[in-house]
């Protein structure tokens, strides 16, 4: 690479349904970007993950030339693999094939996601999707994780929880002889679509034929429904979600509160009450965190850029 040539750098934003990269110039001009299945190494085999990986890094990389590129950030779910060293030579290897030789910094999704809802060094993200965890960050590094313990230990607020609650709602209605209307029959019909006079013990044994995580995919018919019971499980969830994040932050702390994951999507009523409880607890400013890859990028950029700033606003608006 001459050295006059402009500097590039690659991020890249690795999830467990989705492997996403971005090249961008130091202007903010995105140059290539690429997507691939997921590629967390924690849900999928090693040489599986770093396969997809390298896919959405060799698309981003189609009419850029590698050796211009000066620095990358990897932002993954189940980021700890990487001290795996069989998982690290594996992945080394594939860098290596697609001709990168730029240090990479492989960190957690939740500092990714940070940085792609601010460019302040400082606050809180919290991510609510299938699961659900909040963590504190301080010069763009995560210091204190509160949640992410999965759905059997945890995941308060999160689609799984929603799901789980409008079956349980379901089970009680049922306990006590009243038909279920709204939110419970919607339930009732995606489990048992053939049985339009469910029992609980044909509801419990649907719920149990599945991985719990299914349970996840009914979070929809509880952000769709309008019915007490659904507006009830919203409230709630987002007063759990609320509490996550709070517990990350000290009393009078005004830094920003940056959300991300499904569930804080536009019109969705989990983000609204979300939003709407953070506020009135006087939690600082609440921004919306943008497309991962970028905020990967902006953060290889951070070392190379006189204006971050600006380069923050032309990567992600």
């Amino acid at each position: 690479m001459h050295r006059d040539e402009a500097p590039l750098v690659l991020g890249l934003d690795i999830g467990g349904t989705s492997s996403r990269a971005l090249i961008s110039d130091l202007s903010g001009t995105v140059l290539g970007s690429g997507e691939a299945a997921g590629g967390n190494p924690n849900s999928h085999p090693a040489d599986q993950a770093v396969q997809q990986i390298a896919e959405a890094a060799r698309t981003a990389l189609r009419d850029v030339d590698p050796a211009a590129v000066r620095n990358c950030v990897v932002g993954m779910a189940g980021v700890s693999k990487m001290a795996d060293p069989q998982f690290a030579e594996l992945f080394d290897r594939a860098w290596s094939r697609l001709g990168l030789h730029c240090p990479k910094h492989a960190i957690s999704d939740c500092e990714v996601a940070f940085a792609a809802g601010t460019p302040e060094p400082d606050g809180t993200v919290l991510i609510a999707g299938t699961g659900a965890i909040a963590a504190r960050i301080e010069q763009h590094r995560m210091t204190t994780i509160v949640g992410g313990h999965g759905w059997l230990l945890g995941d308060e607020g999160s689609a799984f929880w929603l799901g789980r609650e409008a079956v349980r709602a379901a089970l009680r209605e049922l306990d006590r002889g009243e038909p279920l209307h709204g939110l419970t029959a919607a339930v009732r019909d995606r489990l048992l679509p053939d049985v339009p006079d469910a029992q609980r013990r044909k509801l419990i044994s649907a719920v149990n034929a599945a991985p719990p995580i299914r349970l996840a995919e009914l979070a929809p018919l509880v952000t769709s429904a309008s019915d007490e019971t659904a507006r009830d499980i919203v409230r709630r969830a987002a007063h759990l979600l609320a509490e996550t994040a709070a517990a990350t932050r000290t009393g009078g702390d005004t830094s920003p509160i940056v959300l991300a994951g499904g569930l804080v999507a536009a019109g969705n009523p989990v983000g609204e009450a979300l939003r709407a409880e953070l506020a009135a607890r006087g939690c600082g400013e609440t921004r919306t965190a943008g497309p991962g890859a970028a905020g990967a990028a902006w953060l290889a950029a951070l070392d190379l850029t006189t204006d971050p700033v600006t380069l923050h606003k032309r990567l992600l608006g």
